[in-house]
């Protein structure tokens, strides 16, 4: 299931929110000020913010510009009052990438949630990766036969990057920036040790060094 951090400091809304976004498989943590927020960041990894602006502490323009400028582009969309182009405009200038009104539409918030992971190369569908293996994103379980291999968190965060970007390059930082928070250390030996993994998957071609730049998804 993806992983949806949600700013929102009106308890009743937010509850609105996560149980609708878990009855739709997401899974949902709420924050309901910017450093608590922030400190969820530091601890998880999250596929999609979805950010109050009017919030205490670090209100959610703030905070966006504070990610981004740490490195984090995770797709967010802003849920806001503010009907002022001004507001609105910084929002995007801060990395927002969709904004809605309140009072929000919860199936248009759906619509747009989905619109956006897609847009970031997320899958919705099982994929096939062989005759017996299949990845399924919504659970994050690599399957052989239908039976779950069940790997590790870290080696099934790469193997969706590498899906992700299958025919492309991963560089080093995208895995870097994948696999560990803002806060953690990686080591160069831990990366290798999770490439070999899923090598051994798909096989020793599927996944070919680039020197100096990264990997080629070839699978």
């Amino acid at each position: 299931m993806f992983n949806i951090l949600v700013l929102e400091d009106d308890e009743l809304f937010s509850s609105t929110l996560e149980d609708f976004l878990s009855e739709e498989g997401f899974y949902v943590d709420l924050a309901y000020d910017g450093e608590q927020c922030l400190d969820l960041n530091y601890e998880k990894k999250y596929d999609l913010y979805i950010f109050d602006i009017n919030v205490p502490k670090i209100n959610g323009l703030d905070l966006l510009k504070q990610l981004r400028g740490a490195g984090d582009s995770t797709p967010s969309i802003f849920l806001t009052s503010y009907k002022d182009k001004d507001t609105l405009q910084q929002g995007f200038l801060n990395g927002c990438d969709d904004y809605l009104r309140k009072p929000v539409d919860l199936d248009e918030l759906l619509l747009r949630i989905k619109a956006l992971l897609k847009r970031n190369k997320k899958q919705f569908e099982v994929v096939v990766l062989n005759e017996t293996l299949s990845f399924d994103p919504q659970s994050k379980r690599v399957l052989e036969n239908g039976i779950d291999l069940n790997l590790s968190v870290k080696i099934t965060d790469l193997l969706e990057l590498f899906i992700e970007n299958r025919g492309s390059i991963v560089t080093k930082d995208m895995i870097i920036s994948k696999l560990w928070n803002i806060d953690e250390e990686y080591s160069e030996g831990s990366i290798r040790v999770y490439i070999n993994h899923i090598k051994k998957l798909l096989g020793k071609d599927s996944i070919r060094n680039v020197k100096g730049i990264g990997y080629k998804v070839e699978f």
